[in-house]
Order: structure tokens, then sequence, then C-alpha cells
């Protein structure tokens, strides 16, 4: 039997069709990066300059919503820009230290907000030490004139490059959406936007009309240039997107967005780190063609091969391997014998199933254990 390539795998799972093996596509941005920095990569990776080179020197797939991403500045996105109408904004940043300190300004006709994002670096983390929401008195109506002056531009050029650079070894996907309470918690912080929510409703809601009506402009654009994968950045967890908040808030965009990439052949993933459990089936109802980064007990809720069963027929998931894993194991046959669990019970599922990271890799997993991950994966999954 011919041998499948690495594009050929992903896009096999993506149509839900048996590739053959098991697809193995990390995420390693945040790794690479600190290690990167820190100059703590391992004689081996010294040419590498990238995550991307990093998967290719293991051998890996590519499934990737970051390899394009730069982390000192947002925590997805990098394909679109920001365009406004009656709102002007100014960027500024800055050194703290060895910190990054990135300071936006909006200046609207009913006041002026900012919002401030801190790249720690000894972390390699980025926080949000300022909300446009935050504080006791909020400027609703400013805050309004933003949501409403605010649009995106998809780089179709900068896409095309980084799709020609990934080549046959995977797919690009367009990480850039995120959902309309997404919207309110970038904003305002998941607690502070259920305050906002029950005082507020009203013009929540047209807030989040809004931004719905943008983001599917953006979306469209994107299809138009060719995207195959999209993306929303949701953090999809049960905690902060209970049932009832999915239903009234983000439901109508994640089946309009879901609808609009299947006629253009595309697929829509939610980025969905957390508990899950008692939302699996109602996103499934909504027609979203996958979850990334499932995480498995005890980080989620809910084993994979139990949320494949409880998601229908056609709901791919990624995810699999969390810092549960990667910094406590210490050996090969710890990750051997991980893996040849898994994928027993997974063997079933392989058409949409991909193996991945469950939200990111840790900082603290030593390089030993990537090696070992990949080398029983090698061995067990093909």
């Amino acid at each position: 039997m011919k041998t499948i390539g690495k594009r050929d795998a992903v896009l096999r799972v993506l149509r839900r069709q048996d590739p053959g093996r098991f697809v193995y596509a990390p995420n390693y941005w945040q790794w690479f990066t600190h290690h990167q920095n820190h100059a703590l990569l391992d004689a081996e990776l010294r040419g590498c300059e990238s995550q991307l080179d990093l998967i290719r020197h293991l051998g890996l797939d590519v499934f990737s919503r970051n390899v394009y991403c730069d982390p000192t500045e947002y925590w997805f996105g990098g394909l679109c820009r920001e365009t406004w109408f009656g709102v002007e904004v100014e960027t500024r940043r800055r050194q703290d230290g060895q910190d990054t300190i990135t300071e936006k300004t909006y200046r609207t006709p009913s006041g002026t907000m900012a919002e401030r994002l801190r790249y720690i670096y000894p972390d390699s983390t980025l926080v949000q030490e300022k909300h446009l929401l935050g504080g006791d008195k909020p400027n609703l109506d400013a805050f309004e004139k933003i949501v409403l002056g605010r649009r995106w531009r998809f780089d179709a050029d900068r896409w095309r490059l980084w799709r020609q650079r990934i080549g046959p070894d995977g797919v690009l996907v367009a990480g850039e959406l995120f959902s309309p309470l997404k919207m309110l918690h970038l904003a305002a912080g998941a607690a502070d936007s259920v305050y906002l929510l029950e005082d507020h409703p009203q013009r929540c809601a047209e807030w989040m009309v809004a931004h719905e009506r943008a983001q599917l402009e953006l979306l469209r654009g994107m299809l138009d240039a060719g995207v195959e994968a999209v993306m929303s950045m949701d953090n999809l967890d049960a905690a902060f997107h209970p049932p009832a908040y999915i239903e009234r808030y983000s439901a109508s965009f994640y089946e309009s967005a879901s609808r609009i990439c299947q006629e253009k052949g595309a697929v829509f993933f939610i980025h969905a780190c957390g508990h899950q459990r008692a939302i699996l089936s109602l996103i499934a109802s909504l027609g979203v063609d996958g979850l990334e980064g499932v995480a498995y007990p005890p980080l989620g809720d809910i084993a994979i091969d139990e949320a494949m069963r409880l998601s229908g027929d056609r709901l791919i998931i990624t995810g699999g391997i969390s810092a549960a894993e990667t910094e406590a194991f210490h050996s090969y046959e710890q990750a051997r014998e991980y893996l040849a669990d898994l994928f027993d019970r997974l063997r079933p599922y392989r058409h949409r199933f991909i193996l991945s990271a469950s939200c990111n890799t840790s900082t603290r997993t030593p390089w030993d254990a990537i090696r070992w991950f990949r080398d029983a994966w090698r061995e067990l999954g093909q």
C-alpha cells in the first residue's frame, strides 16, 4: 500500500476518512519560543529557527493555527488586521525590564479607553493587565463605538506565504476568529462579563450581533482567498461557556460560520481547552467540524474516546497529550504505555482524531519527553 503523505493524511481526517495511521500534529509554539529565547534548546535542535522547523525535524504532521503568530503580540492571530471607522487607535510597545508592554488606546466620540498586555519574558507568556471594560464604571458608550467601528482585513498574501512554507507537511489553520461571547471575555474578563450580561443584557446583545456580523464578513473574505481550515479562538470551556450562554450568545455564530465554511469546502474548528462534557453534544449539534486541544483528565473532565461517542459521528477532536503526561513521565516506556492505551481506545475514531497537545506543550516539558512521544507514535501509530 502506498504511504500517505503528511498533508494528505491531515486532509483525510478533515474529510472524516481513515488516514491509515494516527495523525500527530503537536503544538510546540510556547515551548519552542521559551527554549529558544532562554538558550535552552538541545544541541540536536541547533538548526531549528521556528516551531515549524521543530515539527519537521521530528517528522511530524502540521495542523497548526500558530506557526505564523507572534507570541509577544497576542495569543492568536497574525493573518488579519483591524480596520476602524470613527475610532482612532494608537498602539505603543515598550520594554519593562525583560518584559514587553503593549498598550492600546482607543479614542472615540464618546470617550477614550485603553487596554494593556504584558509579555512576561521569564515565563514566555502573555497576560492582560488592563481590560477595556475593567473598573467599577466602564464607559459602555465608548466601547459600543469600538465594537461598531471595528472590521478586519484578511492578509491573503501572508496566508499564501505560510501555506507555501508548510507545503506537503500539512494544513495551515487560520486561527483569526473569536465568538461574540469571547469578544466580551477579551474586553472585560470572564468574570466581569457575567455582570455585564446580567446588568446590561440589551446592550450586550447588540454588541454581540455587531461583532458576529463583522466576524462573518471576515470569514467570507478568508474563504474567498482559499483558506481550508478556520478556527475560532474561544478557549471553549463549560466553566466560562456554559450551555445556556452558548445557546444565547454564540450558537448563531458557530452555526453560521460552520455552514459558510462547509459551503466553501472548508472546516470550522473551535479552540477548546478545559471542561467539555456538558457542552459536547450542543457544539456537535451546531454543525461545528472540530474541537482543538481537548484536555484529557485530570486537566479536562472527559476521556477522548468518550468524547467521541458523545459528540455524534462527525466531530473531529485534536488533543490527547497534556502537561500531566509530558512533565510527569520519566522514560520512553511510560510514554509508550500511555500512547498504546490511547491508540487502542481511539482506533475506531482514527478518521476524526488528531493526536496533539491539549492546549499547548508546557514549557517545563523536557526535550527527552518530546522525543519519547514522537518515538512511541512512530512505533505504535503507523
